[in-house]
Order: structure tokens, then sequence, then C-alpha cells
């Protein structure tokens, strides 16, 4: 049975915006709380959304409807008899719960090349009266179409704690978490839609639970962590191979985040992997590795101002990254470190990208929304104590000088499925300003780590009103799926709200709406 219930705020305001996207829409204004801080246009605005999360917002995904999928299960709480999860629209402020038959807290989410989400696992039994955690077997799909969740083929064993990533051949892979009994499933098995599960493929040693996975340009997958050493699975021969490189930071980096750094065609598509904090008490180090040079090694980088475990990294329509969140010492809110960090890969400098109103601890979560924006919400230090409050990130892109609204560029014309290997054509008044072009998977976060964010830089040549963009070259750079199509101005590197395409698919991908009106201020 599937039940919803909408949750919606209270005071609003409404004003009708022009959508970059070839649209006029109305929408709700969205009234925050804003934290006084340095020039907005140097180090971006946190703003607290003026209303509250019902459900504890562990698991999150952007879906192609530009909604967000929220998953909770039982919520981190042993005393709670139903398992919840919603639809929130961060445009309207609605949010939908219901409730499903699954405990799938802890779970793996990723999305399928159709635009639906595959949820591995999840919770089968709680540390109580004499157990220890277990993990299900089950299989539940999410369609954005219907807002709702069917249960499909099962695992050949328990997953607590897993992770999942889409292969270049539209199958998903999944690996770790905690078996039924206890114990680390350290096996992987590949998902083919509809026909269900591969047969379970054994890694030689025993993974951390939720493994960092990134799918590399030569079709295999690289797990970075938090082990300390570094190993790659490949799909075509289902083996492993370990001992690729060791960590320079001599413990596992428990909680911290990983992050496939930028692909850009005019660097050939060289895979580059960042990881960053973790550890208890935390680091604030960071790490790089090159995997394109025949002896590919870990080689510290800057650190971030400060250590964070539980931290949260996005990737932004500029390439930059966002590392915010954590703290020092595991689910300690004393000792969060509240200011937010921007990376340049280019550079591999950090500056300083505002302060957070509030601390992000264990199953915080934050995704890139459609309109250039970074959503954070959750923090569950320990058993039924969740933050229900969020905020907006709004990069300093977005705004002039004067710390005014930037003007964006818009985007008049784009197509909604590109193919691989040829060129596609962006038509936009603002052709003769844009700097880079890009596509943005859609994002899928949990327990400090995105299943699925990937961006493609890509090259493109400029006409009269008229961007001519050659599209990745195959699915091992962008695998088939739904994607944010960002093009950013050179002045001040503002981006479009982006189209949606989906990239090696024959199915058309539904535009997300578009970008919230800004806070007031």
């Amino acid at each position: 049975m599937v039940w919803h219930e909408s949750w919606t705020r209270g005071t609003t305001m409404r004003r009708r915006v022009a959508l970059a996207c070839m649209a006029v829409a109305t929408l709700v204004a969205i009234v925050c709380v804003e934290r006084a801080a340095a020039q907005s246009n140097v180090t971006g605005q946190w703003s607290v959304l003026p209303y509250t999360m019902p459900i504890n917002p562990i698991h999150v995904g952007l879906m192609r409807t530009g909604k967000i999928l929220i998953v909770s299960g039982t919520q981190n709480d042993p005393t709670v008899t139903t398992n919840s999860a919603a639809v929130y629209d961060p445009n309207t402020g609605v949010i939908d719960v219901q409730e499903v038959p699954w405990d799938l807290f802890c779970n793996g989410l990723s999305w399928m090349p159709d635009g639906r989400a595959l949820i591995a696992g999840g919770t089968l039994q709680y540390p109580v009266n004499g157990h220890g955690w277990g993990g299900l077997k089950t299989t539940t799909v999410f369609d954005p179409a219907t807002e709702k969740f069917i249960q499909v083929q099962d695992m050949a064993r328990g997953r607590w704690y897993p992770s999942i990533v889409g292969l270049a051949d539209g199958r998903m892979a999944t690996f770790s978490g905690w078996l039924e009994q206890g114990g680390t499933n350290n096996a992987v098995e590949i998902y083919t839609n509809p026909n269900g599960w591969s047969q379970e493929y054994y890694a030689p040693f025993t993974p951390e639970l939720y493994p960092w996975l990134h799918l590399l340009p030569d079709g295999r997958v690289f797990m970075s962590g938090a082990n300390v050493g570094s190993s790659i699975f490949n799909p075509s021969t289902n083996t492993w191979q370990t001992g690729v490189a060791t960590m320079k930071y001599s413990r596992d980096r428990i909680y911290g985040s990983s992050v496939l750094l930028p692909l850009s065609a005019a660097d050939n598509w060289r895979p580059r992997v960042m990881i960053m904090g973790g550890d208890n008490p935390s680091t604030a180090t960071a790490e790089i590795i090159d995997l394109s040079q025949p002896s590919p090694a870990w080689r510290f980088t800057n650190p971030m101002s400060g250590p964070r475990i539980q931290m949260d990294a996005v990737i932004l329509p500029t390439g930059k990254i966002l590392a915010l969140g954590g703290s020092q010492l595991d689910k300690t809110a004393s000792t969060a470190t509240l200011a937010a960090d921007l990376f340049d890969p280019a550079t591999e400098t950090w500056t300083p990208a505002g302060t957070m109103n509030m601390p992000r601890l264990y199953h915080s979560v934050a995704l890139l929304l459609p309109d250039g924006t970074v959503w954070s919400a959750g923090g569950n230090p320990d058993w039924g104590n969740w933050e229900n409050r969020m905020e907006i990130y709004r990069p300093a892109y977005l705004f002039n000088a004067g710390g005014g609204p930037a003007t964006r560029p818009t985007i008049s014309a784009a197509p909604s499925v590109i193919g691989y290997g040829g060129s596609f054509q962006v038509s936009t008044p603002n052709a003769a300003s844009i700097a880079s072009v890009a596509l943005i998977r859609n994002g899928a976060n949990t327990h400090a780590f995105d299943m699925d964010q990937r961006m493609i830089s890509l090259s493109f040549t400029k006409g009269a009103g008229t961007l001519t963009i050659t599209a990745p070259p195959n699915a091992n750079i962008a695998p088939p799926g739904h994607y944010m199509l960002f093009i950013v101005d050179a002045n001040g590197g503002m981006p479009t709200v982006p189209s949606a395409p989906t990239a090696g698919s024959s199915r058309a991908a539904r535009r997300p709406p578009a970008r919230r009106p800004r806070p007031a201020t």
C-alpha cells in the first residue's frame, strides 16, 4: 500500500518570472533567513529555508523532473514502525510523504538510464534485542513518472550500506553492504533491466561499507576508498585489480568524500579523482590521483579549511567542487566545520564559500539543483534526533559586483536526446560570451558520497546565436542517463538554467522546472 500526504510551507509569495528553457511559469518566491557574511559575489550566500523537512532525509536524488526523491525507511530510529519516503519539489516547497512496505534505511541508490532509481538493500534489523545490524536483499525501483516504488528481483544476499554505480552499457553494479546476520558482503552483483541480477563476483578483499565507486573513461570502475588501498573492478571480466594505489593518509578515510573531477574534452578525458576528509578525529587533508598515468599514485594536494567527517562534496557548473559540512569529531556538533570551501581543479586551490547556518553531521546530504544552487539538508547525530531545517547555497556566480542578482545567459533551444560521437546545437542569444559547456549527471547522495554526480566538459564552437557542441565520444565518458546541460559565460562564470537531455538513449528526457526565484533579501 502506498499513501500520500502533502506538506506545504506556510507564508508564500507569488511572482511571474521568465524561464531560460523556453517557458514562462508562476513560481513561489522563497523567503529565506540569510546569514550576514562577506560579499556574496565573492563567497556566495547560505540561506535557511522557511519550512522544514518532515522526515529524516538520509538518501536523496535529483529526479529528471527537477524534484528530489527522499528515502528514509525507519529514519534511523528503531521505535519507528512505518517506512517513509517523500518527493520534494524545491520550486514550490511541497513535500509529498508516502509509506513503503520495505525498510529502505541505509540502502544504495543510483539512477538507471531510463531515469528510474534503482535502490539496493536496506535494513533488515536494528542492533536491539540481542540482534546486530542486518541488511535486506530486497531491490526497489522508484519511477519519477508515477512517484511510486515497486519491488523487483532480490539480490543474492543482504546489503546494508551498499554502493551502486552505473556502467557504460546501462547495467548497474552494487558492491559491499552488511549481510543479513552481519559481516561485509564482498561480492559485486550487476543488475540488468528488466532481467535482474547477475551471479555474485567476489572481491579478494573486504571493502569498507559504502565504498566510493567511479566509472572510468576505459569502462572500468575505480574504488577510491574509504579503504587506504585503492582497487579497480573490470565489468568485462568481472575481476578485481588490487594494489592499484595506496593513500598518503595512513588511515581509512571513513565518511570523508570522493569526487571524480570533471572529465574534459580539452584534457583528452583525463580521469582524476580527489578524496578529502574522513577519519575520527577527522582530517582536513585532500589527495588526488591521476588514473591516466602508467603507475597512478595518490598525492596530497592543498587541505580544506577545516577537518570534516560526514561531509558532502558537490560539483558546480563551473567545474569547481563545493566541500561542505562535517565536523572534527563524529556526530559532535560543537566541533562542526561550518565554513564551506570551493576547490578549483585547475589550480588545486581552495577559496572560502561562505558559512553554513548550522552543523551538518551524520546522514546530512547535499545536491546540485537545476538552477545552479546547492541544497543541503539533514544531520542525524543519534537515533531519533535529526536536523529538519534545510539550506540553500547560492554560489558567487549568481551575484553581480554590487551583490545583486547577476544577469544569467539563456538557452532558447536544446535537444532532448544527445547521442555519442557526433555534435549537437544549442541556441542562445549569449553565444559570443559563453566560456564553457558541460553535462552534469543528476546526483544521488547519502553518507557523505554522491553515487551519480559526474561532470563532462565539452568542446564547442560559436556561431550567431548558436553553439555547435561536440557530444561525448562514448558511454564510458557519459554513461547513459539523464543530465543537466549548462552553458557558462565568461563574465563571472554565470551558468544558465540547464536543459535536461538524455545521453545515449532514444527516450526523451522531461525538462526540469526552471530555477526557483532567488531568496528575498
